[in-house]
């Protein structure tokens, strides 16, 4: 009280005495603050404000020391005391009315509306029970709405950068615009290659050079120039096929043209298995015995392992940035083209086999060899052409903590007809955008935003999504919570699958139990088995939740309803992918399974932003850690039986140690949980973010981003990763590799942090740890 005392006194005789005096004005902070204190010197001669009234112009006060002091009597003492208790109770007033005035985000009526909205929204928000919320989302759904939306995103030529998809990008603009969910566009400038239109890519056989065809189809971020080498036919390109060729059969792959068949691992790992075996070039192509498309079936696809822009690695593409010339690691720097199962056969048809080895004669169809004087010369004209992206999103805020959302997204573009890979995600996208609307107008609040994300160029490696997490990656750990990706949601029917952070299993579990099958009362969880373990896939990185999760450390989950017969759905890349060949797969239910895509994403999309604790549950990570550090222990102990030289100065008690804590913070975050006032704003807060730091906490602080943008322990890819050291240690196990004890004792510590430190995390604050933790 004394202090406001004193400062009331000051401003009071700054105000009566002061040549200037300084005016404090308050304002809406951009950078989110409630507000923030102006602070201005006037200026003599300008015109001031204060607290709403006009005071004119304050004119300079002249001070003049009186030669004579007047002489002093008991009523004028009297007086003057009474006028300084008279002045300084009002001063006093003032100052606390002003202090009061103080403390308010703001001083407008537009602004001080917007605090007493929040202050209600905390009180009641949500409103609705969850069992209405679901009813609701349900009854909103529509499949006509679907079926209509399918027909109207439907479109040819929607290849990145291109007019139609600028025009679709418009288009959801403005519907997001229709829907008030205060749309905006990110815009990024990268470098998309695609074929000579004067000089097309070719393929020639022999010595003669008989041309074996131009394809249409091709593969993004190629090498290009024109190489020639002996023809080697290595089935799907796997590591293990191309190592048999070179090991087991004595074949040199150096310099050699590699022909492979789609399917078992992305077109972008074949390429570099090829690259890493010294192969020139590889040609792609799809096997008939592998699916049902036509003999002059194209295919599209990309080359970089990795995603986004790979010419500007770790960095987002934004207009007049300047990167010194780098290539991304993901490049296999080699050329590579795609052909039609037509020209794969007449290749195939001119190697001979009489020569090769027996393993080779028995089975032709997995392992081929061309003679030496067999050559293919492979020709790729590829040109990079400096095009401009649009993502596009839309925003339906929360009430309580707007600043944290969840991510549902799906990628609009395609090389190919991508009714599938771009049609159906984009409608679902759409059809959500409009239901969480009408949900929102029908009373239900939710405490957390959701953010609605239309992405381009991810037919080339995922660009739209990664060229936005890297622009915006140091804060969106800390707000984004969770990815929904729409991407490739129905590709079949019979099955079910998902891919997603462990941190979302326990709810896609729940979820699934909550939708009704098609015509059944089954759930979905029931339809397809009734547990979720067979259903899950390890994500791969040509998922587009994959760079939200390995590069971001956001939580992400991706699904799909698919065929019984095919681990994939054949037509994507290809253009086949359409609706005529979707319908045939899933047996005329494209819409109802869409409708059931919608649930599925609907529900845990609204789950997440519904509740006062964000539904990730921590303890299937503790599983995930305990399988690896298992997996880990039981290989170094074979080694420590192999008698390998300095295998026992490595011990496993301190990552064991570290797996423990981890169960013991989550143990621990459970009851803090159990026991915490759900009615506590804060509190839940607090605990949200303990919960939302677990993802980005397995991305390891101890690799480059540029060179290793994938830093997840776990789910990444590189070095850093739990699955390559136990690869070493078997390959060291087989005597494929030396053993290096000192990489050994680095990957085995930097792990061990790595979990030890998301632990410590977890528990709390630094005043909650103790040396059990």
């Amino acid at each position: 009280m004394a202090g406001t005392i004193d400062q009331v006194k000051m401003k009071f005789s700054r105000i009566v005495n002061s040549r200037s005096y300084t005016r404090f004005s308050q304002s809406q902070n951009p950078d989110g603050d409630s507000s923030r204190v102006v602070v201005k010197l006037s200026v003599e001669g300008e015109e001031e404000e204060m607290d709403g009234t006009e005071q004119g112009h304050v004119q300079p006060d002249k001070y003049v020391r009186s030669s004579v002091s007047a002489p002093l009597n008991k009523l004028r003492i009297l007086v003057c005391v009474g006028v300084m208790l008279t002045v300084f109770c009002v001063g006093l007033l003032i100052g606390y009315y002003v202090h009061r005035k103080s403390e308010s985000p703001s001083c407008s009526l537009e602004n001080s509306e917007v605090q007493e909205n929040q202050d209600v929204n905390y009180a009641s928000a949500p409103s609705m029970d969850w069992s209405d919320i679901v009813k609701l989302l349900n009854d909103k759904l529509s499949s006509e709405n679907i079926k209509t939306k399918l027909s109207e995103y439907s479109q040819e030529n929607r290849y990145a950068g291109s007019s139609v998809d600028n025009k679709l990008g418009d288009k959801i603009h403005a519907l997001f615009t229709e829907l008030n969910m205060e749309p905006w566009v990110d815009e990024h400038y990268v470098k998309l290659p695609y074929p000579s239109s004067s000089n097309p890519n070719k393929v020639w056989f022999g010595s003669d050079s008989e041309e074996i065809g131009s394809p249409k189809g091709f593969l993004a971020y190629s090498e290009t120039g024109r190489k020639e080498g002996r023809v080697v036919y290595a089935n799907y390109g796997e590591l293990a096929d191309l190592q048999n060729v070179q090991n087991e059969f004595k074949v040199n792959l150096n310099g050699s043209v590699v022909l492979m068949r789609t399917g078992k691992i992305s077109m972008a790992q074949k390429v570099m298995n090829a690259a890493k075996m010294g192969a020139v070039a590889a040609l792609i192509y799809p096997d008939q015995t592998d699916n049902k498309m036509s003999e002059d079936t194209e295919l599209y696809g990309h080359v970089h392992l990795g995603s986004g822009d790979p010419y500007t690695p770790g960095f987002p593409s934004f207009n007049h940035t300047q990167f010194p010339p780098i290539k991304s690691s993901g490049l296999p720097e080699i050329l590579a083209q795609t052909i039609t199962y037509k020209m794969a056969k007449k290749i195939i048809a001119k190697m001979e086999v009489s020569n090769a080895p027996e393993k080779i004669k028995s089975n032709p169809s997995i392992y081929k060899l061309g003679p030496e004087t067999h050559k293919v010369a492979v020709a790729v004209n590829n040109n990079l052409v400096d095009t401009k992206l649009h993502n596009v999103f839309g925003v339906i805020k929360g009430y309580v903590d707007p600043d944290r959302y969840v991510v549902i997204g799906a990628q609009r573009d395609s090389l190919s007809s991508g009714y599938d890979k771009s049609t159906v995600g984009t409608t679902l996208l759409m059809e959500l955008a409009r239901v969480f609307t009408e949900l929102k107008k029908d009373g239900f609040k939710p405490k957390r935003s959701i953010v609605f994300a239309s992405w381009t160029a991810g037919d080339f490696g995922n660009v739209g999504v990664t060229e936005w997490l890297e622009g915006y990656w140091a804060s969106l750990d800390k707000k984004a919570f969770t990815y929904i990706s729409l991407n490739g949601v129905v590709t079949g029917v019979g099955s079910f699958r998902a891919s997603a952070s462990p941190l979302l299993h326990t709810l896609l579990q729940n979820t699934l139990k909550k939708v009704k099958n098609t015509g059944s009362d089954l759930s979905l969880l029931q339809s397809y088995g009734g547990s979720l373990s067979p259903l899950l896939t390890t994500m791969q990185m040509d998922d587009a939740a994959y760079p939200f999760l390995a590069f971001s450390g956001i939580p992400s989950v991706s699904f799909s309803f698919g065929s019984n017969d095919t681990a994939d759905y054949q037509y994507f890349g290809t253009n086949g992918d359409g609706k005529n060949k979707l319908n045939d797969v899933t047996i005329q239910k494209v819409v109802d399974l869409s409708l059931l895509a919608a649930q599925v994403a609907g529900q845990m999309a609204l789950r997440l932003v519904h509740d006062h604790i964000i539904k990730l549950d921590v303890t299937p990570y503790g599983n995930v850690i305990s399988n690896h550090v298992s997996a880990i222990i039981s290989r170094v102990n074979s080694l420590k039986l192999d008698k390998v030289d300095k295998i026992e100065s490595l011990s496993t008690a301190w990552l064991n140690s570290a797996k423990s804590s981890f169960g013991r913070a989550a143990a621990s975050l459970a009851i803090d949980i159990k026991d915490s006032d759900m009615d506590d704003i804060e509190m839940c807060r607090i605990i949200n973010n303990r919960i939302m730091k677990v993802e980005h906490n397995f991305l390891s602080p101890y690799v480059s981003l540029r060179e290793v943008p994938f830093r997840h322990v776990f789910f990444g890819n590189g070095w850093q990763t739990a699955t390559d050291l136990e690869k070493y240690l078997d390959d060291v196990h087989a005597k494929n590799a030396s053993f290096d004890i000192d990489q050994v004792l680095n990957k085995f510590a930097l792990l061990t942090w790595n979990i030890q430190g998301c632990a410590n995390d977890l528990a709390g604050d630094i005043w909650s740890l103790d040396n059990e933790i």
